[in-house]
């Protein structure tokens, strides 16, 4: 994580104005803190009330994927940790299909190689 963020950082940095980085970079975080509560207000429910009960010896999905995370108590939760961690993984990797998120660093000019819009001259 120190290296994902170091380098999403400089990214950061490097393509957005000194002047507004401020903004950009309070939205980011907003952003990002929103995220863990609100899975964490998801992820107890969808445990206990919905893959809990489908891991049991005769739930729904203890069948399929017992195998990996065991069933009973607490395969439930092994479970959403399972699958958040696969899909974690398939949106990181996913960013490669989209060529504007694989080469921003490259689409995107640096604020200090922007460049400067001069006036036309007025013709007198």
């Amino acid at each position: 994580m120190p290296i994902l963020n170091g380098s999403n950082q400089a990214i950061w940095q490097a393509k957005v104005p000194p002047d507004v980085q401020g903004k950009v970079f309070a939205a980011r975080r907003m952003i990002a803190w929103v995220a863990g509560p609100l899975a964490m207000l998801v992820a107890g429910p969808l445990a206990d009330r919905v893959l809990t009960p489908a891991m049991m010896p005769d739930g729904a999905l203890a069948g399929v994927f017992g195998g990996l995370v065991g069933v009973g108590p607490g395969a439930g939760m092994a479970f959403l940790l399972v699958i958040s961690g696969l899909l974690g993984m398939v949106v990181g990797l996913g960013g490669y299909l989209f060529r504007v998120v694989r080469e921003a660093e490259d689409l995107i000019p640096d604020h200090d190689h922007t460049p400067e819009v001069r006036p036309e001259p007025v013709a007198s």
